[in-house]
């Protein structure tokens, strides 16, 4: 019998994440869904772990690590009578409401194709790790709300400009009109790169403030500012602008853009540990897969349903909704480090 939600979790060499991740999810208030964990290629006992210990979650295989996005196109292509797909890091722990309010608010928005849970940080939980992306003047993302203090300043639904693919719903209809996650971006900006085809599509994204992950962050990349990191989140935050962003805007932005690999350089520069060289790889891995990413970008063009005044409204909200949240970022990272 096929269940309305399918959540998938992505895994790779996450055995000790498992546990808490999966019985987190079966204390779900909503209960009409299945789990599909796919494993992409684990060398740890991740598979026996949760066939042995969760056998209500199916398992998908893949015989080598694919990538983010190959593994949660195997678990969206799993869910073949699925209304919703949810995806779900491994490196979380869910609220028991967490997935009944991502349907809900999919009931009351009809018209909404994707959206956005309440990230908050799994060690310190008066901290937000984001509710919901954006893209920023300089083409680079930005989570909101990232190392903001929860002070109840998104306890609101709000449309924002996509989820982050740590803990999102999406309608399967979307997935079918505008195709699923490009595994040419293996991991790393392909959840703002979907947003981004999405918005492009006419489809809008909620955040959810009811839905509420604990969430450990960049679990399978290193961290932060590893050379993976760099390395993908030069090659696809360029990529992502290649494919979706309309030409008028592209010309009307190319300062900020601009800016911004100063930035990411500056950034790589400052910090050691091969930085700069993973920095370097990125531009290059962009320009090798220039004409792929421009026969993408054709066939994006080519369905895009809203204006390009649409697109520079949504862009300009981002930007004015990244802007205010940094500012209260710096603010309450000075508070936690050095109270009052």
């Amino acid at each position: 019998m096929s269940r309305r939600v399918t959540v998938v979790v992505p895994n790779w060499n996450g055995e000790g994440f498992l546990d808490l991740c999966l019985s987190s999810l079966r204390k779900q208030t909503f209960r009409d869904f299945e789990t599909v964990l796919v494993d992409n290629g684990s060398t740890d006992n991740s598979v026996e772990f949760v066939t042995r210990n969760f056998p209500e979650v199916r398992v998908v295989r893949l015989p080598e690590n694919r990538g983010f996005t190959a593994a949660v196109n195997a678990g969206i292509k799993a869910a073949s009578g699925a209304e919703h797909v949810v995806l779900l890091n491994n490196d979380t722990e869910v609220d028991p409401g967490w997935l009944e309010a991502l349907v809900r608010a999919a009931e009351r928005h009809p018209t909404a194709g994707l959206f956005a849970s309440k990230l908050v940080d799994f060690a310190d939980r008066r901290v937000l790790d984001g509710v919901g992306d954006a893209l920023r003047p300089t083409g680079l993302p930005y989570r909101i709300g990232h190392g903001e203090i929860d002070r109840g300043q998104f306890d609101g639904e709000a449309f924002v400009f996509g989820a982050c693919a740590a803990g999102a719903l999406y309608r399967r209809s979307l997935f079918e009109e505008i195709g699923l996650f490009d595994e040419d971006f293996f991991s790393n900006c392909e959840d703002v790169d979907i947003s981004f085809r999405a918005q492009l599509a006419g489809y809008r994204c909620l955040y959810v403030p009811g839905s509420v992950v604990f969430h450990m962050g960049s679990a399978s990349t290193g961290g932060k500012r590893s050379t993976t990191n760099t390395r993908l989140g030069t090659q696809n935050s360029l990529n992502l602008l290649v494919k979706n962003l309309p030409a008028p805007l592209a010309l009307r932005m190319l300062p900020a853009l601009l800016l911004g690999q100063l930035l990411r350089l500056a950034t790589a520069l400052v910090f050691s540990g091969g930085l700069l060289r993973a920095y370097l790889s990125g531009l290059a891995g962009m320009v090798r897969l220039l004409p792929r990413m421009l026969e993408k970008r054709r066939e994006i063009q080519k369905r895009r349903r809203v204006s390009d005044d649409y697109v520079r409204r949504l862009l300009k909200e981002s930007s004015r909704l990244t802007t205010k949240s940094q500012l209260r970022r710096v603010r309450d990272q000075l508070l936690l480090r050095f109270g009052r």
